[in-house]
């Protein structure tokens, strides 16, 4: 028996528990009924549930939600419009969402997926920074799907993202060989 302030008391008869819980006014509660002999400890049992559904609350408020965005293309889609909603994803990805990006082919377009395969890759690609492919481009129907999944925290913040950014670039200029000294060579022509 485990007794109100924290200390073993030892083994003791279970009506002798009982009346010691009674005495200070608190309950009786057995902790693991399958040690030999069970353990029991004094304690406010109201208080201990209400405490483990305070835990509860706030693990659920630090949860994050993931929201899946969907951006629809088309397979002849004019440049402009492919940087506009490449801009869009690229928002929704740096805000910490994951994007399902669906290409919808109509008539003739169908005898064509490679078309929309490549413009899948292409945007994939370009958006290797702060993505990357989580569901790689698969065709259902008169549709193909690719999943985003983002590389950015969904709390990091816009200035948080440039600082590591910037850190990254840093590093890996500090990686790259310095030019401590040129050579110059005089080349003489002789006539």
């Amino acid at each position: 028996m485990i007794g109100f302030d924290g200390e073993q008391v030892g083994v003791v008869d279970i009506d002798a528990a009982l009346k010691l819980a009674d005495e200070v006014g608190l309950d009786l509660v057995e902790i693991a009924p399958d040690a030999q002999p069970p353990v029991c400890k004094v304690m406010d049992f109201g208080k201990y549930k209400y405490e483990i559904a305070q835990k509860a609350r706030e693990a659920r408020q630090n949860q994050t939600h993931i929201v899946v965005k969907e951006m629809r293309l088309r397979p002849k889609i004019e440049p402009h419009d492919y940087e506009t909603k490449r801009n869009h994803i690229e928002k929704f990805l740096k805000g910490g969402d994951k994007v399902k990006v669906t290409i919808q082919f109509r008539g003739r377009e169908q005898a064509r997926p490679e078309i929309g395969y490549r413009l899948l890759m292409k945007l994939a690609e370009e958006l290797s920074e702060v993505a990357f492919v989580e569901f790689a481009p698969k065709q259902e129907g008169r549709s193909m799907t690719m999943v985003l999944g983002t590389n950015v925290k969904k709390g990091q913040s816009a200035a948080q993202q440039k600082t590591a950014s910037k850190n990254k670039s840093a590093e890996k200029k500090k990686d790259e060989p310095k030019i401590l000294a040129e050579e110059v060579v005089a080349v003489s022509e002789d006539n």
